[in-house]
Parts: structure tokens; C-alpha cells; sequence
């Protein structure tokens, strides 16, 4: 299915050969994926359980994210029925061309067929410091339930030893 199209960029439903290519291409960049997780999101995909969205940038798959319909994870937004955006990228040689703004934009439109309210979690490391931005310029707020490690919302005074992807600020944002 296509969800966003102009003479450069197509937003359309993830398809199995899309693993491969970004397992590669993350790879290329110094990243560590495995193809079985990209094939996993197509399961669940098939299922009913997410929209998978590929971003091809003039031919080439540049980008993706996940749109959990009913997510079932453990945090602050669980029992909600609220859709959430999940690992959201864009290749590096891709970015700054507005490819990350579209797949949000097609990631908000199919959220708010299922709630008013979308949420996501965004790491605290540096390396996510473009995603922190971008999601603050799109109206998304932090929940208040301040930062996650593995799951579990952390304590005041707790120490937290490892700084990883899984030091997460959890965000939600009003679609209408």
C-alpha cells in the first residue's frame, strides 16, 4: 500500500526483500542488526499487529518505522488502546531531506484511524538527539513519568549503569 508519494519519495507498506536491504545498509553504517528482526515486524504486520512503513528514496529504501496498533509492551501508556510509533530510522546518507517527516506524517495519519493519541519512547543518548528534536517540533510531550531502563520506570536516587537504547523518555502527542 502507498501512503505518501511525490517525484522522489514513496511511503509504502514494508515488504520482505526491505529486510535485507536495511539489514546491509545499517550494517555499512556500523550498526549490529539482524534481518530477524525486521522480519519479525513483518510477521506482526501480517498478523494485524502493526502497519510496517518503508521510506524509498528515488528507487532506494532509505528509511523505516513501526505503527503498533495495540501495543501490549509493559510502560507508562499500556491499557491505553493508544497506537505506538516504534523504532523509527532513516539511513544516515538519507537524512536532512525530509524523508523522516513523511514517514511520521504517514505514521500520525494511520495512529489516529485507532485513538486521538499516539505515543512513542525515544532513547537518551546522544545518538538519538535529531529524533529528540524532531519529536518536540512535532507536538509530542513527555508523559511525566520520567525515564525507562529494560522496561521499568526508574526511581529517583536509582542508579542506572548502562547508558543504551533502552534508556528511553517515554512522549505522546494529540492527533485531533
Amino acid at each position: 500500500m502507498i501512503y505518501y508519494e511525490d517525484e522522489k519519495l514513496t511511503v509504502r507498506s514494508m515488504e520482505e526483500p526491505d529486510a535485507r536491504v536495511f539489514t546491509d545498509e545499517f550494517t555499512a553504517q556500523g550498526w549490529h542488526p539482524e534481518v530477524d528482526g525486521y522480519l519479525a515486524r513483518l510477521k506482526d504486520q501480517a498478523e494485524g499487529k502493526c502497519v510496517a512503513l518503508t521510506a524509498e528514496f528515488e528507487g532506494h529504501p532509505a528509511g523505516y518505522v513501526y505503527v503498533y496498533l495495540r501495543p501490549d509492551e509493559d510502560g507508562p501508556f499500556r491499557g491505553k488502546d493508544w497506537p505506538v510509533i516504534v523504532d523509527f530510522n532513516v539511513l544516515k546518507k538519507y537524512q536532512r531531506r525530509g524523508i523522516g517527516s513523511r514517514l511520521m506524517d504517514a505514521a500520525e495519519r494511520i495512529a489516529g484511524r485507532y485513538a486521538d493519541t499516539v505515543c512513542l519512547g525515544v532513547g537518551l543518548c546522544d545518538s538519538y538527539g535529531a529524533a529528540q528534536r524532531m519529536y518536540v517540533r512535532r507536538g509530542y510531550i513527555p508523559d511525566g513519568s520520567g525515564v525507562w531502563y529494560r522496561g521499568k520506570q526508574c526511581v529517583q536516587y536509582e542508579t542506572v549503569c548502562t547508558v543504551d537504547d533502552d534508556l528511553i523518555l517515554f512522549l505522546s502527542k494529540k492527533l485531533r
